[in-house]
């Protein structure tokens, strides 16, 4: 028996790695090496050994067979991603799986004697589990090559598996659960490789209550992974259902250009049948809703990638041969048919979709746009779907100037006008029978509310297809003109339907002083309250004359409404109704005029006796169309525009959200046309900006706060506003946490502010200025946004400034040199809020990390490079940083800047640099700086500042202050959440009053208390007294802080000249402030400084609510 045992451990020795050797080289022979391997397996299997006196066996050749198998695997799994060698041995593994897992089921099927027992374990299903639980103890690996050969093998093993037990595939499950959260983005493209073919088997009533399925995990991973490559696997593997339809749609978004031309080539256009092609699949076009059909099409032709818009357009290509579906086949059927079969699976009164996928198709398949034709039949009894393909192609025709198809497919004018009046008379006709039913059976069903608007639809279409055709013949232009003015004189003709007849009216007149004239003529005719017969008297156009050379009406001036009072609910009702015609009308006719209101006098009429009424109106409707119609004339008027602008900053602050939202896109075209009258003065500007900023800050509706953005937006784009003021706006706008919902305001502003900074230099200079300002109050506003808020981090922030500031990135600009020094000013700037010992440490080490992005250009003007050169030594000498990353940051950048301008500073002198006079406030402003002997703030235990009693609010200082660490004082006495204290003397104090120490900034005007030394002021500060520390104090403060210390600069002494307790007894001895006038200086600001700088800023910034 040993001699066997040898024999076939000999053999798989021998046999097994030739096997693999031949088959990482080519899968050619895996085949070959499958059957041959598995001969191998059988035959190890068939090696068993008697255990138990012969009560059982032990399977000695499978565990032969297995050790060896997974010493190979071993191996493999060393190899890194990408080799050849290791893709091809884990496809034989999983193609050697597959293999006798089929042949074990064969087998089990034609042995009768296991119809009665379903679990008995194969060799297979032996072998396929050791395997499976040798892979599962990889893929804890600390190697991630390991980990992904593993993970790699299961991927290509698990659709495969046969049958295992339940305790493996929870193991399975589970482990596949955690790498696909893997740190490494390989390993979980496996992963998630593998839980997609997992997930068919299982079966969501076996899974535990707040435990995820993997069909759920998989969605997770396809809407949120932040690698493409992940995402992709995901799109590519998960199983399509309508479970996971939706999710896969809105991939159609994704940030990843491939990921988005995937779900058209390899989602939807290989889906649209299933794999044997005998039925519709689940994303074939009929059987996809309107909404998910609109979705697809508007984001694959919308999109920015010429890649994806090619990608969609062979979709719609694939669609437009797959609408019809089993209708297909039928006889006497064109290309054109087709088209419109697609047409009716989308809603073409809605939205512009519908226009977008056919001006592609006609685009892209030329079979079909060569060979449609509009014979005169078709334009008789048209549907929704032929009028919309009729004009959309007239349209086609004229934006690619094809004046040969253009001429074949449009109708006589004279024609044209028949079948509109026809379609019109029967739509009224319609409305008669339905307002008759109505009364008998109340509301009107759904398809015939769906038919009345399909009619409104063609005749729409149809006068849009009106627009484009040729007036030369005098008797169709009459009969059109006369058609269209009888249209809009009848008060049921749609609203939706005015604008259309207007733009024909438009074609058909000479001028716009004829246009307004018929309008108001119409308008009249609808709002006298005369008889019938005494209209019918008065003299109209009979339509055989030249538009031009209409009569004027012989009557001088209408007969006015009824008052109010004098008419009953009804006549009221229907007067507000005719009131919201006329403004319709007048709404349309003003939209399309471009003359001065003094030319057309004609308007001052309809102004007086129908506009002016409206806005005085108190119901929103007619005040809202009176608004408008008003802001029109004012665009038009320049003096009305004058007179009407306070009224309109009026309804700004006072209307409800429906008429600010008008209001608003009134004043904004006011400005925008009557720029010199509003915004040339200096008052004037501050006056409107002010009341926008202030809207802005207290607006809480997000379709105001984003007109409002936009606006403004606009303004500072076109330079008419260049107030500083309304940036620091736009900025907090942008990142404030409130408006993170507000997308329209997210959206318009990233946009503004890239192309605001690029287009200019002046502008890139202007956010130079106020980086420093906005940084200092936006930063501790990221650290105070509550918990279910997120705003952006300060280095996020400071990156944005940098790129917008970067000078390589503006464009160019005649007469307007590239300004390249931008980011060296904007060190300096950095440099000086440095050396503020109120800027917190987190914030300064951004600061410092930003240094090193900013772009150095080859020539710099002397001065400003030596600036910055004195700026950067005086900030290591006088405040050095001890944060490694900051420091070397520094390091890096003062030494870039000696390296790149070493001929500019080889001969810099301070001495002789001080002498110039434009240089004196530099000077001053560092001398002003009192030098840190110890460098950075010593960092205090937490441990001891938990220690303070509770009722102390003084705070300790060591000798040695570091501006990095020292953050803003609160109200609080603890100071909880401020990160480490700085250690500084104690100064009596009381529970009631808070330290009171002077800012190197600021002058507190109490007076009691002097500036300091280096506090910036006209007037002379008197000098600080000095008082040096006993040694007692001093040991007892090196044995408080357990640190040893160098000499200590000395601490300010109190103005009273008393001498200070030592800090053992500090806690033990607190005064009341009141007890003396005390005058403390420090380099560290008081609470109420603070509390005025905050003030200050937020009142600068507008942000305050």
């Amino acid at each position: 028996m040993p001699g066997r045992v040898y024999s076939v451990e000999d053999t798989l020795t021998a046999s097994l790695p030739k096997i693999f050797d031949q088959v990482q080289n080519s899968t050619a022979n895996h085949q070959k090496n499958i059957v041959a391997l598995h001969k191998l397996h059988l035959d190890a299997a068939s090696f068993t050994e008697p255990v138990h006196n012969g009560r059982s066996i032990k399977l000695t050749g499978e565990r032969m067979f297995e050790e060896k198998f997974k010493d190979i695997l071993c191996r493999a799994a060393a190899v890194k991603k990408g080799t050849s060698q290791g893709d091809r041995i884990v496809k034989f593994v999983g193609a050697y799986t597959k293999y006798i897992n089929e042949r074990a089921a064969e087998v089990k099927k034609d042995d009768d004697d296991n119809d009665d027992d379903d679990d008995d374990e194969t060799t297979a299903s032996r072998f396929v589990e050791k395997v499976l639980a040798f892979l599962l103890i990889g893929f804890e690996a600390k190697d991630k090559v390991a980990r992904y050969r593993c993970v790699h093998f299961l991927a290509e093993m698990v659709a495969h598996l046969g049958e295992i037990s339940e305790k493996l595939y929870t193991e399975l499950r589970t482990a596949l659960f955690e790498r696909v959260h893997d740190k490494e983005t390989f390993v979980r493209v496996q992963a998630v490789i593998a839980l997609s073919k997992l997930c068919g088997s299982e079966d969501p009533s076996d899974v535990e209550d707040g435990e995820p399925t993997a069909l759920e995990v998989l969605l997770e991973i396809l809407s949120c992974d932040p690698a493409a490559d992940v995402r992709r696997a995901a799109l590519l593997n998960i199983p399509l259902s309508l479970e996971t339809l939706d999710a896969v749609l809105a991939r159609t978004r994704d940030t990843d250009t491939i990921m988005r031309k995937l779900v058209y080539s390899a989602i939807l256009v290989q889906h649209c049948f299933v794999s044997d092609g005998s039925a519709m699949g689940l994303v074939h076009p009929r059987v996809l809703t309107i909404a998910q059909r609109e979705v697809i099409i508007r984001n694959g032709l919308g999109d920015r990638e010429p890649a994806v818009r090619q990608a969609a357009a062979l979709l719609l290509s694939k669609w437009v041969d797959v609408a019809r579906g089993e209708a297909k086949n039928e006889e006497n059927k064109t290309a054109q048919d087709d088209v419109l079969a697609l047409l009716s699976l989308f809603d073409l009164t809605e939205s512009t979709v519908a226009e977008d996928a056919l001006l592609s198709v006609l685009d892209r398949r030329r079979d079909i746009s060569d060979h449609v034709e509009f014979k005169d039949t078709y334009w008789a009894n048209l549907t929704p779907e032929q009028a919309f393909f009729a004009r959309v192609f007239v349209d086609h025709c004229i934006a690619i100037k094809d004046a040969e198809k253009l001429d074949a497919s449009l109708p006589v004018v004279t024609a044209l006008a028949y079948h509109i009046q026809a379609a019109y008379n029967a739509y009224q006709e319609d409305l008669k029978v339905a307002e008759q039913e109505r009364v008998i059976r109340g509301e009107p069903t759904e398809e015939e509310e769906e038919a009345r608007i399909d009619k409104e639809f063609v005749i729409g279409e149809m006068l849009k297809v009106a627009v484009n055709l040729d007036y030369a013949d005098e008797i169709g232009r009459r009969k059109m003109f006369q058609l269209v003015r009888d249209m809009i004189s009848q008060e049921a003709l749609p609203e939706s339907l005015v604008a259309r007849c207007l733009d024909v009216l438009r074609m058909l007149s000479p001028n716009e002083r004829d246009l307004i004239r018929v309008v108001v003529e119409v308008v009249h005719e609808l709002r006298d309250d005369s008889d019938e017969e005494e209209t019918v008297k008065e003299p109209a156009d009979d339509g055989e004359t030249n538009v031009g050379e209409t009569p004027v009406l012989t009557r001088m001036a209408p007969k006015g409404p009824k008052s109010s009072d004098d008419m009953s609910s009804e006549e009221r009702a229907r007067m507000d109704a005719i009131d919201l015609r006329c403004l319709s009308l007048c709404i349309g006719m003003l939209e399309r005029v471009n003359g001065t209101f003094e030319e057309n006098s004609t308007l001052e009429g309809i102004l007086g006796e129908l506009i002016i009424p409206a806005v005085k109106r108190k119901e929103l409707v007619l005040r809202e169309k009176g608004l408008i119609c008003l802001g029109l004339c004012c665009l038009i008027a320049r003096r009305m525009a004058v007179n009407s602008f306070q009224l309109f900053l009026g309804q700004i602050q006072t209307a409800p959200e429906v008429l600010r939202v008008r209001v608003l896109q009134i004043v904004f075209d006011i400005l925008m046309v009557h720029e010199a009258d509003f915004l040339e003065k200096e008052k004037d500007r501050e006056r409107v900006v002010e009341i926008f900023l202030r809207v802005l800050q207290n607006e809480e509706s997000d379709k105001v706060q984003a007109l409002l953005c936009i606006g403004l937006a606009k303004l500072v784009l076109a330079g008419m506003i260049s107030d500083d003021k309304v940036l620091k706006c736009l900025v907090a706008a942008y990142l404030a946490p409130d408006t993170i919902d507000n997308q329209e305001v997210r959206q318009c502003l990233a946009y503004f502010f890239p192309v605001y900074c690029y287009s200019s230099a002046v502008n890139q200079r202007r956010m130079q200025r106020l980086f420093i300002g906005l940084f200092e109050h936006l930063a501790p506003e990221t650290r105070n946004v509550d918990e279910a808020q997120d705003m952006i981090s300060p280095a996020q922030i400071a990156a944005m400034f940098v790129d917008w500031t970067d000078p390589q990135k503006a464009i160019e600009v005649q007469d307007q040199p590239t300004d390249e020094t931008i980011h060296i000013d904007l060190a300096s700037d950095i440099a000086r809020a440095l050396f503020d010992d109120n800027m917190i440490k987190e914030d300064k080490k951004v600061l410092y990390q930003v240094l090193g992005r900013l772009y150095l250009p080859d020539k710099v003007d002397d001065d400003k490079i030596r600036t910055l050169k004195l700026l950067l030594h005086n900030l290591n000498s006088r405040r050095p940083i001890r944060d490694t990353a900051a420091k070397n940051a520094l390091a890096k950048f003062d030494a870039a800047i000696s390296k790149r301008y070493a001929e500019q500073l080889e001969s810099f002198n301070e001495e002789d640099y001080r002498q110039l006079e434009y240089l004196k406030d530099l000077f001053e402003f560092l001398d002003d700086i009192v030098p840190l002997d110890d460098g950075e703030e010593v960092d205090v235990p937490r441990t001891r500042a938990r220690k303070r009693r509770s009722e102390s609010i003084v705070t300790d200082t060591t000798d040695s202050i570091i501006p990095d660490e020292s953050v803003a004082p609160s109200s609080h006495p603890k100071g909880k959440g401020r990160g480490k204290q700085t250690k500084r003397r104690r100064v009596s104090s009381s529970d009631e009053s808070d330290d009171d120490v002077l800012s190197h900034e600021h002058v507190t005007p109490a007076p009691t208390r002097t500036l300091p030394k280096r506090a910036a002021s006209v007037k002379k500060p008197q000098a600080v007294q000095s008082i040096e520390d006993d040694d007692d104090e001093e040991e007892e403060e090196e044995e408080e802080e357990e640190e040893e210390e160098e000499e200590a600069t000395p601490p300010p002494a109190s103005r009273s000249g008393r001498r200070p307790k030592p800090a053992s007894k500090a806690r033990d001895n607190i005064q009341p402030a009141s007890a003396g006038n005390i005058t403390l200086d420090s380099i560290m600001d008081s609470e109420e400084d603070e509390e005025e700088e905050e003030e200050v800023a937020n009142d600068i910034l507008g942000s305050e609510e």
